[in-house]
């Protein structure tokens, strides 16, 4: 009788051997060797969390500002209020925007940023004037949003001034001061370059009723605030044409005229 074959035979030898085993270096960590791998990756962790927050390493040392025309450092300085001494991971940037912001309305924007190790920087954008409003003998200065922003003691030069001269009646009631210094606004926005820098005064009568008062005694009705810039290509065209006219009418842009020459 023939004995078994080299086939049967290997796989007699597979079953006795067992299962086959994982190659050695697919073996998984041992228990003791997972242990100090969680207590490097704890004591890591530790070691930053109190490098952060407690170590002096890291700490606030420093508060500058830039970007400011008119404020001065001390003044941002004073109003962000950084706690000076505190961990710089903790610091709130947030809560120091809205502090300049609310101390300071002068500022439009300001970008609160970490500078580590030790310092924390603050860039200041400020408002504008594009109209004044005088009051009391003082002047406030209002932006391009319409913002009512700051009070100071002398014109800023080149600011035109704001007379809102509407009045007491339904129209007033309906639009609100607060809109139609808005409508000022968007037409000193729209003056052009060159006439801007002669304008003194606009004047606002009502919402269709803006008129600007431009140096040596000329006068230019401008209207609403509707179709900006078409205006001020006809003016600028009118001015040119009739440049001895000391009266302009752009308030329906298609139809302009001058007198007064």
């Amino acid at each position: 009788m023939a004995g078994p074959s080299t086939a049967q035979r290997g796989e007699r030898q597979k079953l006795e051997s067992g299962p086959p085993r994982p190659p050695r270096n697919g073996r998984l960590p041992r228990p003791r060797t997972l242990i100090i791998l969680l207590l490097a990756l704890v004591l890591a962790g530790a070691g930053s969390v109190w490098v952060l927050y407690g170590s002096h390493w890291l700490r606030v040392e420093k508060v500058s500002a830039t970007g400011m025309r008119v404020l001065t450092d001390r003044q941002v300085r004073e109003a962000a209020e950084v706690p000076v001494g505190s961990p710089l991971i903790s610091v709130d940037t947030d809560a120091i925007e809205a502090r300049l912001r609310e101390k300071l309305p002068r500022i439009a924007t300001v970008d609160v940023v970490r500078s580590w190790p030790h310092g924390i920087g603050l860039k200041v954008t400020e408002r504008t004037p594009v109209l004044i409003v005088e009051k009391g003998g003082k002047f406030v200065e209002v932006d391009a949003e319409g913002v009512r922003f700051a009070t100071v003691s002398d014109a800023p030069k080149g600011i035109p001034t704001l007379e809102l001269t509407v009045p007491r009646s339904a129209g007033l009631r309906r639009f609100g001061t607060d809109r139609l210094v808005r409508e000022a606004v968007r037409v000193a926005g729209d003056i052009p370059a060159d006439v801007a820098r002669e304008t003194r005064t606009v004047k606002v009568r009502s919402y269709d009723s803006i008129s600007l008062e431009l140096s040596g005694g000329r006068t230019v009705a401008w209207g609403s605030d509707e179709k900006g810039r078409a205006k001020a290509r006809t003016l600028t065209a009118l001015m040119k044409a009739a440049p001895g006219a000391r009266h302009f009418d752009v308030s329906a842009p298609t139809a302009p005229a001058s007198s007064g020459s």
